[in-house]
């Protein structure tokens, strides 16, 4: 199957820089990113996909057994970089997608030379010793509702995730990337994300990471970004003057200066 149709990959930018490839999160897509392409463009070859059953991926393309883990998203990625022949590539993951991409750089370690995690959690269930922010019982109410009436949950949670009350419109936004998505494919994503536990993984990051946190954020809080922080070696930890949990979108101009300052110290 033809990779860049079946992720509806996209390439701009500029062709002669370094390659950085941005990922979206659960319910999201490549458009997401619409506010940090610009600010790429001219130095950068950017590359966005869309992960199957996602935005205007080949949804036929979709297999439960292979999704129903991180490790399938990870090949997704994998592939798009192969396919493109990516080396040393900046993976710029939000949300689970952070945790994808530390996957994706441990299957394909020549493709991925830094991460960039947005919002990262590798666990969101609380553990001992452990904050993720959620309990069992917070995560098994959340996909059942999302089970039960998507399309309500989209609508209810949406706000939540984004934060920014006083700016509506971002939870619209983001509502309606929900509802976007198939919700068959959406009900395997919402569990691999929110049942995931990648915290061992972090131990084999041995590249460049910069790590982006919101000063509030329900889904990933400040505990989760200084976990990840303390796991990775190699990593920084930048607290964005920012709320919610896509700061691409609530504040792209502070996530923007962060990633391009990162990005220039490589």
């Amino acid at each position: 199957m033809d990779i860049a149709s079946r992720n509806h990959v996209t390439v701009t930018g500029n062709p002669q820089g370094p390659t950085v490839v941005l990922a979206h999160g659960f319910g999201c897509d490549q458009n997401m990113w619409r506010l940090t392409v610009p600010a790429l463009a001219d130095d950068y070859r950017v590359v966005l996909f869309d992960y199957v059953g996602s935005g205007r991926s080949d949804a036929s393309a979709f297999s439960e057994d292979r999704y129903s883990s991180l490790e399938g998203y990870a090949r997704d990625a994998v592939e798009v970089c192969e396919a493109l022949d990516l080396r040393d590539a900046v993976f710029v993951g939000h949300s689970v997608s952070a945790m994808i991409g530390v996957l994706a750089a441990g299957l394909a370690p020549d493709r991925i030379g830094a991460l960039v995690m947005v919002a990262p959690s590798p666990r969101y269930i609380d553990d001992q010793g452990y904050r993720g922010g959620f309990s069992a019982e917070d995560i098994d109410e959340l996909l059942a509702s999302l089970e039960a009436n998507y399309l309500g949950w989209s609508a209810a949670m949406a706000p939540v995730i984004m934060g920014n009350a006083d700016r509506p419109e971002l939870g619209d936004e983001l509502r309606n990337s929900f509802c976007a998505t198939d919700p068959d494919m959406a009900r395997v994503f919402a569990r691999t994300t929110f049942l995931s536990d990648s915290r061992d993984d972090l131990k084999g990051v041995t590249v460049p990471t910069l790590i982006l946190e919101c000063t509030q954020d329900v889904i990933a809080p400040r505990e989760v970004g200084a976990f990840v922080h303390r796991a990775v070696p190699s990593s920084t930890l930048v607290t964005l003057d920012a709320t919610g949990h896509c700061p691409h979108l609530s504040a792209p101009e502070a996530t923007n200066r962060a990633l391009t300052d990162f990005l220039a110290s490589l």
